[in-house]
């Protein structure tokens, strides 16, 4: 990847993430701690990655893209704004009753999101469908899936992952987003998962472990699983909970709290710095 898409990214990366703050804020309501940690791999997928249309969002060979941890919508949908399937402004309406812009990924109303998430570990059942379909209709698109660490404590997740194993879906690629915390504590306390690359192993996936920070160990990760046939593809993405805000970062606390007045301005003011840093101004 180019150095010039590299910065692009970061530059997009840094918008949504102010973005999402403000949405958060403003609705008083949402998750943005995983919301910040998911936020460079959802934009490296919209902004490199997934073959999509803004202008075209059921075109029929597009890409797939489902959000499983549901629930990370301030991640999704201002990179769905900046990519041009609807105003920025119309994340004003997050989680108002005046709009459509549930808390969790709705595609009725929301253009450009592919499956309605919200219960975890449906998500990536979904996804094992979608990718199950384009190979039987003989298409070449692409299936993403973005998990929690926290949400493959469900059973179901392991369930969709011996299909797509069975399935030989080698069009499908799940990321998981190890940021090590969920929402009543670390997930190594909760219910311990690792080692999660020799279960996924055990299930006949392909795993890649990634720096879910890092755009251009993103694309090489993306890259590889796109050549790796025959079986599906995890991503074991190592991340930050609430990246970006230096009070948020590793504090489980912000899974699914809003800032208040004074917490959001210090947050933006730190967000805004990265952005102008970014711009060179």
């Amino acid at each position: 990847m180019e150095q010039s898409k590299v910065h692009e990214l970061a530059v997009t990366a840094a918008r949504a993430r102010l973005l999402a703050m403000d949405m958060v804020h403003d609705a008083a309501s949402g998750h943005i701690g995983g919301s910040l940690s998911s936020m460079d791999i959802i934009t490296t997928l919209y902004g490199h990655v997934m073959r999509v249309d803004p202008a075209n969002p059921r075109d029929p060979d597009r890409d797939r893209f489902v959000l499983s941890k549901g629930h990370c919508t301030p991640a999704l949908y201002p990179n769905l704004a900046l990519k041009g399937f609807f105003p920025v402004e119309d994340l004003k309406l997050f989680r108002s009753i005046k709009g459509e812009m549930s808390g969790h990924a709705e595609m009725r109303h929301i253009k450009g999101v592919d499956m309605s998430t919200g219960s975890l570990g449906q998500g990536i059942s979904a996804a094992v469908g979608m990718a199950l379909a384009g190979k039987a209709d003989q298409k070449d698109y692409r299936v993403y899936a973005l998990l929690g660490d926290g949400e493959i404590e469900e059973g179901q997740v392991w369930e969709a992952a011996m299909s797509a194993a069975k399935y030989h879906l080698d069009n499908l690629c799940a990321i998981v987003d190890v940021n090590g915390l969920q929402i009543d504590g670390a997930t190594a306390d909760v219910m311990p998962s690792e080692p999660l690359d020799k279960k996924f192993e055990a299930f006949n996936w392909n795993v890649i472990h990634v720096d879910g920070h890092d755009f251009e160990a993103l694309d090489q990760a993306f890259q590889a699983a796109a050549a790796c046939k025959g079986k599906p593809t995890v991503l074991l993405a190592k991340t930050i909970k609430g990246k970006g805000v230096s009070f948020m970062e590793g504090d489980y606390g912000w899974h699914g709290k809003a800032p208040n007045d004074e917490q959001y301005e210090k947050a933006h003011a730190e967000l805004a710095a990265t952005l102008a840093e970014l711009e060179g101004k």
